[in-house]
């Protein structure tokens, strides 16, 4: 873990486009050589002990699209303009001592100026909007060669685009077969790196739907452990039918199912996942939890969160994908009706729940479909018999192969983290913990790990 003031010699670095220093023990406030930072697009330094107010040259800097400032100790008033008015690009959370207050009779004034310039142009709007779809239609538009756009930065591609960068749908380029379509890897002409390419199987009941909902879903969704959508393809296929495919980005490392519960032949491809490693998992997917539950405008429920949903990239680092079953809950009543996760209404403590079973699989390397829950007793019933006394006896042995303080790591990571994954995975859904509360505590456990190893 990295320690003291952020080195202000990050400044020069003038070409820098993505800066990820989250997670860390960082004091003070972001160096003033911040400004030169013109080329930078993502900057996270969420988790840390930063403190001051938030720097008015952030808005400033043009490229950037995506600032996590999220549970430090920033106080003061909240810059508007540049990223931070944009929808979603800014986290903040976790910091008590921000206001976004004006004084009164300036509010006043920039009230007046909005509405004079607000209601002609929403009136402006409607008209031509009304315009354009009495003008063009749905069904046009559904038969448009070219893919509507998600938003402002991503761009269309066809069906032909699709047919070429999977090289006619080949076998060879074959990652895998889901519930609403089937997963290929392959190049797009305009990018370098491979991608992957999602095709939805439209003669599946509600496939349609799970295309809609999850191009919604994406729209208005920014972190940077969900999966991030390329381009999206809405168009028609040699045959004249509706063809559907969205393009995300393409991970290395393949999902945590095939990590956690290799088939046959891959035993001898895959590596072991070390207690590290799983550690950074959970803390890469309880992060988007909570922000897709606590953080957005309207929370948003996965519904299907699952570990072949889990993918992870080159550096082991994992992304939350497929959005085809999620749903925006009511702000009023945070839930939406409906069963999910053993309970009669769909909540966000479905996905605590999902999460919870996804821990335990991670700590015992046990399936809850095992052959050896057959007798009615559950993944979640076997760690709870064993907790805490015999936990040593349910954990997956391959984790801790190579560990020197077995002892230490037992009771200050091990113990704590089946704790999470039983309190997640309660009966009742008033008894799961929120996914804030989760993510802190994992945190600490990564931190106490990291200690443990001088890391």
């Amino acid at each position: 873990m990295l320690s003291g003031e952020i080195p202000s010699s990050l400044g020069q670095c003038v070409t820098l486009e993505y800066l990820e220093i989250q997670c860390n023990f960082f004091v003070g406030r972001i160096p003033q050589s911040f400004m030169n930072l013109v080329s930078i697009k993502e900057m996270d330094i969420s988790r840390n002990n930063l403190s001051g107010n938030i720097p008015q040259f952030l808005k400033s800097l043009s490229s950037l699209q995506d600032l996590n400032l999220s549970f430090n100790n920033f106080d003061g008033v909240i810059p508007t303009g540049g990223v931070f008015d944009i929808d979603n690009a800014v986290s903040i959370e976790g910091n008590n001592h921000l206001c976004t207050s004006v004084p009164k009779e300036k509010g006043t004034k920039i009230l007046v100026l909005v509405l004079e310039i607000l209601i002609p142009a929403i009136i402006a709007v409607i008209i031509t909007l009304s315009y354009v779809v009495r003008i063009y239609g749905r069904k046009e538009m559904q038969a448009n060669p070219h893919c509507q756009q998600i938003n402002d930065h991503v761009k269309n591609i066809t069906y032909q685009d699709i047919v070429k960068a999977t090289d006619r749908f080949s076998s060879a380029n074959l990652i895998g077969t889901g519930s609403f379509g089937t997963v290929y890897k392959g190049n797009l002409d305009r990018q370098q790196d491979e991608v992957a390419i999602k095709v939805y199987n439209l003669g599946i009941y509600g496939d349609q739907r799970s295309f809609s909902v999850e191009c919604e879903a994406l729209r208005n969704i920014r972190h940077r452990n969900l999966v991030k959508i390329i381009t999206l393809c809405s168009s028609v296929d040699s045959n004249g039918a509706d063809f559907k495919a969205l393009v995300f980005q393409y991970m290395a490392n393949g999902n945590l199912d095939t990590w956690l519960h290799p088939r046959a032949h891959e035993h001898s491809e895959r590596k072991t996942l070390t207690l590290n490693q799983r550690i950074n998992i959970a803390l890469d997917v309880a992060f988007p939890l909570d922000y897709l539950h606590n953080q957005c405008a309207s929370p948003l429920v996965h519904r299907d969160l699952k570990p072949s949903n889990i993918l992870l990239d080159l550096d082991m680092i994992a992304y939350v994908s497929d959005f085809g079953l999620a749903r925006c809950l009511n702000n009023t009543s945070n839930a939406y009706e409906g069963k999910y996760g053993m309970s009669e209404v769909i909540s966000t403590k479905g996905d605590v729940y999902s999460f919870g079973v996804i821990l335990l699989e991670m700590i015992t390397g046990s399936s809850p479909t095992d052959e050896k829950f057959n007798n009615g007793t559950s993944l979640r019933e076997h760690v709870a018999r064993a907790f805490p006394k015999n936990t040593y006896e349910i954990v997956d042995p391959r984790m801790l192969q190579g560990e020197m303080n077995i002892t230490t790591v037992m009771q200050n990571c091990m113990i704590p983290l089946v704790r999470i994954g039983l309190c997640c995975s309660a009966a009742s859904p008033k008894d799961r913990w929120e996914m804030g509360q989760v993510s802190a505590e994992i945190l600490k456990i990564k931190h106490i790990f990291s200690s443990i190893h001088g890391v």
